[in-house]
């Protein structure tokens, strides 16, 4: 198990641009030494025979045909449209 120590601690700080004050470097090395442990015990798990996974959720995605389309709803969304015109939003002139 490795330990880090307040200088271990100070160097980290500094190097995250973490300002950190003196009496705290001392809590904050036991608490990384914990995570540092916890991690440890992580790597005994026996993984070998586990296959990796994106989700733990074991679902397939539904496959459709790619198909350029205008999405079929002109009329609707121009419904919307204060004035519609030949099938666009009609919009007031901005540069003369």
């Amino acid at each position: 198990m490795s330990n880090i120590d307040k200088a271990t601690v100070a160097k980290i700080a500094r190097l995250a641009r973490i300002k950190t004050e003196e009496d705290k470097l001392e809590p904050l090395a036991g608490e990384l030494n914990n995570i540092l442990g916890w991690v440890e015990q992580l790597s005994e798990v026996n993984t070998d025979n586990i296959e990796p996974m994106a989700s733990v959720v074991d679902a397939k995605l539904r496959w459709r045909t790619d198909e350029v389309t205008d999405g079929a709803k002109a009329n609707s969304v121009l419904k919307n449209a204060p004035k519609p015109e030949y099938g666009f939003f009609a919009v007031p002139k901005v540069i003369e």
